[in-house]
C-alpha cells in the first residue's frame, strides 16, 4: 500500500519539496505575536477608511448640489449688480469653497468639516490674542 501511496521509489526532489514545505508552514506557525500585534490598528484604520468613504457618500452630493445652487444665484447676482465681481464673490465664495469629502482625520475629530467655505486668508482661527489699537483709550474709562 505505502508503494501505491508514495510510488516505489522515492526521489530526492520529492524528499526535499517535503522538507521544505515542511520548514516553511513551521516558520509560519511559529511566528513571534509581535508581528501580529499590529493588527488591531490596521482594523481600525481601515473601519475609519470606510466610515469616511461611506459618510462622503452622503456629504459629496449635498456639497456638489449646494455649490451648483451658489454658482447660479453668484451669477445672477453678478448680472443684477451689473457686473460687479464683489457681490459674486459675496455669494461664490461660501458655496464653492469648503470641503467637498469627509476624511479619516475629521471623523476622528482632528480637523474640523468647513461645509461653508471662507475666503483664504481666514484660516483656521489663530490662538494669538488680538491687540487694541493705539488710539483706544486705556482700560477703566
Amino acid at each position: 500500500m505505502r508503494e501505491m501511496l508514495f510510488g516505489a521509489k522515492r526521489s530526492g526532489r520529492f524528499v526535499r519539496s517535503q522538507l521544505c514545505a515542511l520548514v516553511c508552514g513551521a516558520a509560519i506557525a511559529l511566528a513571534p505575536a509581535s508581528a501580529l500585534a499590529g493588527a488591531g490598528t490596521i482594523a481600525k484604520e481601515a473601519g475609519i477608511g470606510a466610515g469616511s468613504a461611506l459618510a462622503s457618500l452622503v456629504y459629496a452630493p449635498v456639497k456638489l448640489c449646494y455649490a451648483t445652487f451658489g454658482l447660479v444665484v453668484g451669477g445672477m447676482a453678478w448680472g443684477f449688480s451689473g457686473g460687479d465681481g464683489e457681490v459674486a464673490k459675496t455669494v461664490l465664495t461660501p458655496s464653492v469653497l469648503g470641503d467637498y469629502v469627509i476624511t479619516p482625520s475629521q471623523l476622528r475629530g482632528e480637523e474640523g468639516i468647513e461645509f461653508f467655505g471662507r475666503e483664504p486668508g481666514y484660516g483656521k482661527a489663530s490662538t494669538s490674542v488680538a491687540s487694541a489699537p493705539d488710539d483706544w483709550p486705556e482700560e477703566g474709562w
